[in-house]
């Protein structure tokens, strides 16, 4: 199973920043060790034609040379750098390359990505460039291009907050059903309207996200006809993140992504896995319950690989 990273690019982030830039490194580093059947690899970049298919060529060419101004900078939570910009293209290059092998082999996935705040014309919230929506868009176009084939794509959002640039993005494109299921009180305060939102309140439990979960991809295969899940399994959903406000226990964080992952391979759906955010007290906690996601998904590639045999 693939996994693509970016992590040896970091951002010189001010001493105190909330953003736990170690948590990309270390969890490459545990898959590495603990994990053998899952092959890292170098995330490639992402073109600007590739970035243009859902991004505006000004936002693009600001993130590039530094010249967006101060407001955008700020919105975005990063201060510019040359490895900001190489790294937000990497992170859509990695989906972007999850996705085709995906589509091959079942399940692949971006040990970081998910940067599901970002818009066409700007970033928010750690986003820069909304890997999802670019990830969509071009195995749409490859599809097409290939064999003249239309491709379905859901937007399975499992981080804590609510995925409104990637709604945004998509809100009158009907070959893309976008999905968030979300701290209903939590960042975004100003929400876009996804296809199926689904907000919760704060200290909600395993039982009743379960259950909301399973109710969200029932009234989504109602819906919708799919042929690729692009699967957000942010890990602040769970009781120990600083930033989450839910209290699913790491016993309830496998069964969310057991959950997911089952219902696509009943289905033979093709999963693009990206980890989204995570913020807990602890780091290592959050890579506990990332590492949790990658050996469910490991699983479920080897159905897939068994399958091929």
């Amino acid at each position: 199973m693939h996994a693509y990273y970016a992590d040896h690019f970091v951002l010189p982030l001010p001493e105190g920043h909330r953003f736990p830039m170690r948590k990309y490194s270390r969890l490459r580093d545990r898959l590495t060790g603990e994990l053998p059947g899952v092959k890292m690899c170098k995330a490639p970049a992402a073109s600007n034609g590739e970035l243009a298919l859902v991004h505006t060529p000004a936002y693009i060419q600001g993130v590039s040379t530094g010249g967006l101004d101060a407001a955008l900078q700020r919105e975005i939570g990063f201060p510019w750098s040359l490895a900001m910009a190489e790294r937000a293209r990497r992170s859509v290059g990695a989906t972007v390359a999850a996705a085709r092998d995906a589509l091959v082999q079942g399940v692949a996935g971006n040990l970081a990505g998910g940067t599901h705040h970002a818009y066409a014309h700007k970033g928010g919230g750690f986003c820069v460039f909304n890997d999802i929506a670019v990830t969509a868009r071009l195995m749409q176009a490859e599809a097409w291009r290939h064999d003249r084939r239309k491709l379905n794509v859901a937007v399975i959002d499992l981080d804590v907050h609510q995925g409104n640039g990637t709604a945004h993005i998509f809100a009158k494109d009907p070959s893309v059903f976008t999905l968030s299921l979300h701290g209903e009180k939590n960042f975004p305060f100003r929400k876009e309207p996804s296809d199926l939102d689904v907000g919760l309140p704060d200290g909600c439990k395993d039982e009743p996200y379960l259950a909301a979960l399973h109710q969200a991809l029932q009234s989504l295969e109602d819906r919708f006809d799919p042929h690729l899940v692009i699967y957000l399994a942010g890990a602040d959903p769970h009781e120990c993140d600083r930033l989450g406000r839910l209290k699913l226990t790491q016993d309830g964080m496998q069964a969310r992504d057991r959950t997911v992952m089952d219902w696509a391979w009943q289905r033979k759906l093709p999963v693009v896995l990206c980890m989204g955010g995570g913020y807990g007290h602890d780091i290592e906690t959050t890579v506990q319950v990332q590492m949790q996601t990658w050996t469910v998904a490991l699983g479920y590639w080897q159905r897939w690989h068994n399958l091929k045999r």
